[in-house]
């Protein structure tokens, strides 16, 4: 298969998922040509907001794989992803991601996240949702803990 039969499949799955109710997200991550996982948007089913075809091609990409590292995956979604996506592809390692709509093309139906990527240009002690530093008096030590069971 080829880069343009994987975003179509991308496509195909946002496409269903309409149909099912939901939003027109789907992904397909792919590695040396393969399909790991597939997923779409299930917002709509779970309630849950993290729900977004890219993070759930992630984890289940991970979870076949056994590992949380996709080093050398690339994802195919239909739309553009948004930075809570963009965010899990860098930690995880993929390699690319390639998008079929952008956010102008959502834009028009409140499907776009330029005003979330907005926001999270900004620093995040200027940002519109509060990021206070709080660590209690007397608490320290924690990421030293975890570097002497890490080995």
């Amino acid at each position: 298969m080829q880069a343009a039969d994987f975003m179509r499949e991308a496509i195909a799955l946002a496409r269903a998922n309409i149909a099912d109710g939901g939003r027109p997200f789907g992904a397909v991550l792919v590695r040396d040509g393969q399909v790991i996982a597939r997923a779409v948007n299930t917002i709509h089913r779970t309630q849950d907001p993290t729900a977004h075809a890219e993070l759930l091609a992630i984890r289940e990409a991970s979870r076949l794989l056994d590992s949380p590292r996709l080093d050398g995956c690339e994802i195919y979604a239909s739309g553009h992803p948004c930075p809570m996506c963009l965010a899990a592809m860098h930690l995880c390692g993929i390699q690319a991601a390639y998008f079929a709509y952008s956010n102008d093309d959502g834009e028009p139906f409140g499907l776009s996240t330029a005003r979330v990527y907005a926001e999270m240009s900004r620093p995040p002690l200027q940002q519109s949702l509060p990021l206070h530093p709080l660590r209690p008096q007397g608490e320290e030590g924690l990421y030293q803990a975890w570097q002497r069971y890490r080995g």
